[in-house]
């Protein structure tokens, strides 16, 4: 890729990483969660921020030792073989295109109240205006993403510190029987399966800590940005989640939070904070924006990479000056929207068979990125006997995931779609002859 005329600065990417793991999935997903399990979603919500911040720990120790190889899906390549690295990348394209379309679904159904013309015309409008963002220089991009994530930072700061000053205001100033009552506050409420039980929404929640890696590519000092990035996204993003979800139970009776209505909502109004709701729906449109932002800069990133190995039709390695990768950009946009219109026309078809193959295999690629941590540290002789532990560690623990999931009437059917995609993609890459592989 060309280098940037404007490279991404530390603080883009710092909060190009924040804002690929805080999303709509924080704001309303959470819900989900806390309706499966109880309060004892925290303790779902902690296995899960630890196991992205293991994978994020060995994606940046990779880099470290060896620099200068492109996005994770290189270093899966150098650990695990061409294979592994095709269908990593093309599952991760996949995934985050997915995203395209069915954010550009959701924030067009939020815009829909205050702006009265047809879905799917909003759909596209707000997908032209952040291509729009993309098909220029890279630090655009990194400025729009950094104000956009920025802003759902400052919103959970905010809740924060407005929860934290209204229990202590009722601890002080009312008895803490009373807090207790209204919190209800019983931590295993659904037994402790339902902690294992809640750990896929609350992982799906958390994805894409991983894009910050990415995104430090595209800056002057790359190795040096990915192992920052590396080494506080995963604290950071846990430390946002856990306390923010632990005050809602705090203060809303778990049983009244329902599957798909913003908890941050429910905390707010009880609370007593006026406009409650809408100040919610802007926050949460601001964080779909923000993913969709993210969502067209890493799959044109990840294809671009893809062509330039082989893996991908070389046409896709067509760049601007600016260095962006235009057609991986174009060919990932059009299907993005194509996804979209197919939440209108087949919501119940087509849309929901995408958005099931699509939906655990980021997972997949996780595990991938253990097992080439793994086999790139033999390769260094480096002390390995802890080290396995914790690659085998996160391994089972995707395996144990998907397990959940099966056993999972909800979840299932997610399940069996993305390891059945991921299966094709590796038949397609045993398979592949065409002329656009190379050999």
């Amino acid at each position: 890729m060309n280098t940037p005329t404007s490279p991404l600065k530390s603080r883009h990417i710092t909060m190009i990483g924040l804002g690929g793991a805080i999303g709509a999935g924080l704001f309303v997903g959470s819900s989900s969660s806390i309706s499966q399990a109880g309060p004892a979603v925290i303790f779902s919500f902690l296995a899960t921020s630890i196991l992205v911040f293991l994978v994020m720990r060995m994606l940046g120790e990779m880099v470290i030792a060896k620099p200068g190889r492109g996005s994770f899906v290189e270093y899966i390549r150098a650990g695990n073989g061409d294979k592994a690295a095709f269908v990593s990348g093309w599952l991760y394209w996949f995934f985050w295109v997915s995203v395209v379309g069915s954010e550009a679904i959701a924030g067009a159904v939020i815009m829909d109240a205050w702006v009265p013309i047809p879905i799917w015309i909003l759909a596209i409008l707000i997908v032209s205006f952040l291509f729009i963002i993309n098909m220029g220089a890279v630090h655009i991009f990194g400025e729009f993403e950094f104000w956009l994530s920025s802003i759902k930072v400052l919103s959970i700061i905010l809740f924060i510190i407005v929860c934290s000053g209204y229990l202590l205001v009722k601890l002080f100033y009312h008895s803490t029987s009373n807090l207790t009552v209204s919190a209800n506050f019983e931590i295993f409420p659904m037994g402790f399966s339902a902690v294992i039980t809640a750990i896929p929404s609350a992982l799906f929640t958390m994805l894409g800590a991983e894009l910050g890696t990415v995104a430090a590519g595209e800056s002057d000092t790359p190795q040096q940005e990915i192992a920052r990035v590396t080494r506080g996204i995963g604290i950071r993003i846990s430390i946002f989640y856990l306390a923010s979800l632990l005050l809602i139970l705090l203060i809303v009776p778990w049983q009244s939070i329902k599957s798909g209505y913003s908890p941050f909502v429910s905390a707010l109004e009880i609370i007593g904070i006026p406009g409650a709701s809408f100040i919610m729906k802007c926050v949460v449109l601001t964080a779909i924006l923000s993913c969709l932002n993210s969502s067209m800069y890493i799959t044109s990133r990840v294809l671009h990479e893809l062509s330039s190995k082989g893996d991908a039709p070389q046409i896709l390695m067509t760049q601007s000056r600016y260095g962006t990768p235009t057609a991986a950009l174009i060919f990932s946009t059009i299907f993005g929207i194509i996804i979209a219109f197919s939440s209108i026309i087949s919501p119940n078809i087509m849309f929901s068979f995408i958005i099931n193959c699509s939906g655990g295999v980021v997972l997949i690629v996780y595990g991938m990125i253990a097992i080439a941590h793994f086999y790139l540290r033999n390769e260094r002789k480096r002390p390995k006997n802890n080290y396995f532990l914790i690659n085998f560690s996160v391994v089972t623990a995707i395996f144990f995931v998907f397990l959940v999931m099966m056993f999972s009437y909800e979840q299932r059917l997610i399940a069996i779609s993305s390891i059945g995609t991921a299966i094709l993609f590796l038949l397609i890459a045993m398979m592949r002859k065409i002329t656009w592989c190379k050999n």
